[in-house]
């Protein structure tokens, strides 16, 4: 057994414990509506009201850091559709069933998270552009990341690995274009 496949092993048993816990945990209704909402903000109408915002009344550096965030999320998109495509992990709620959420995943395959890769690339790079909203915005990134577990939607390392691929071309992309 090579280090790897060990390492692995750890993070999917790891994984698949607490997958079993949070799909059998009956949450207080307004911690369900609270994560069905962030869910729902990470399907993408939350980024593209703060881009309207933002070009409205973003002052002189609006154009520049909403053009950095769309970049950083487009290849978000695009490496997540990739790295999906080919680890074919299979979705929580394939495995087992939820007992209180209903979600529809929208594509088959788990890892990583396109939610987080989104949310943390947009809270990271619009939140360097203004500072003032980077407490608000990755609140808003961990609330989605977060729904994604409860939700069955991902396993943590999924997670994980999306938030921190984000947040990695969201300070890229801020980086490249200012």
């Amino acid at each position: 057994m090579t280090v790897a496949r060990a390492v692995w092993g750890y993070i999917e048993s790891r994984d698949h414990r607490l997958m079993r816990r949070v799909h059998r945990w009956r949450a207080p209704k307004w911690i369900r509506i609270w994560m069905m909402l962030a869910t729902r903000c990470g399907d993408g109408w939350i980024w593209y009201l703060l881009g309207a915002i933002l070009l409205l009344f973003g002052g002189r550096q609006r154009f520049l850091a909403v053009g950095s965030g769309a970049v950083a999320v487009a290849v978000g998109i695009l490496l997540f559709k990739l790295l999906k495509n080919a680890s074919h992990r299979v979705r929580p709620c394939q495995l087992e069933p939820h007992c209180w959420a209903a979600v529809l995943p929208p594509d088959r395959f788990s890892f990583p998270s396109g939610h987080s890769i989104t949310a943390f690339a947009i809270a990271t790079c619009i939140g360097l552009y203004y500072p003032q909203l980077s407490d608000l915005l990755l609140f808003i990134a961990v609330c989605v990341a977060a729904s994604r577990i409860i939700l069955g939607m991902h396993f943590l390392s999924d997670v994980v690995a999306g938030s921190l691929m984000g947040a990695g071309l969201g300070f890229g992309a801020f980086r490249i274009f200012s």
